[in-house]
């Protein structure tokens, strides 16, 4: 709709060769902190491209197939790339994105705030568990009204019942990728 995917996935990407030719260099030095980065080259290179003043577009037709990890080790480093990938390359896109659409600006930040409130509301959880010995309903309730509302978007967005089902990620977010993602905030720096 507006031209702007904000990441075209690596082996579900296509792009044309002279606007590959334009950004090659851009894309194959790049740095984080004066570091060379090597990881998160697809969102890099989709926010190359867009800083540059293509269009990147979604199409829902196409197939693609890619490897997956199969085991909890290599899941939960890949998560961790991804993390790291995707924090860098929002403070990169933050100045770009008000140019493309002030949806995309809300949508890219949500997209960075919504985990940050998961976690908040999780620590106080903790933090409530531990000093009263109980959890209270409305913790509960909001953790949960948080899940179904990102949930239903994503369905409404693809019109795919089925991402209501998405919801129960929910436990595997809370006790693994929030804390990876922690992590991954402070390490942004490491290539590992």
């Amino acid at each position: 709709r507006f031209g702007a995917v904000m990441c075209c996935c690596g082996p579900c990407a296509m792009y044309r060769r002279s606007a590959l030719d334009l950004l090659l260099d851009q894309y194959e030095t790049q740095f984080f902190r004066g570091k060379p980065s090597d990881f998160g080259e697809d969102r890099h290179l989709t926010i190359l491209m867009l800083k540059a003043g293509f269009r990147t577009e979604y199409v829902p037709d196409a197939i693609a197939a890619t490897v997956v990890p199969h085991s909890l080790g290599p899941y939960l480093r890949q998560q961790l790339r991804w993390a790291r990938s995707t924090f860098r390359d929002t403070f990169l896109a933050l100045r770009l994105l008000p140019e493309l659409d002030g949806y995309l600006t809300l949508d890219v930040i949500g997209q960075n705030l919504g985990p940050l409130l998961l976690a908040l509301s999780s620590l106080a959880a903790l933090a409530q568990l531990l000093i009263g010995g109980s959890i209270p309903w409305w913790t509960g309730l909001t953790i949960a009204a948080m899940t179904m509302v990102r949930c239903s978007v994503a369905a409404l967005r693809a019109r795919e019942l089925r991402f209501i089902g998405f919801s129960l990620h929910t436990p595997i977010n809370i006790f693994l990728l929030l804390p990876l993602k922690a992590y991954a905030l402070f390490t942004l720096s490491n290539s590992d």
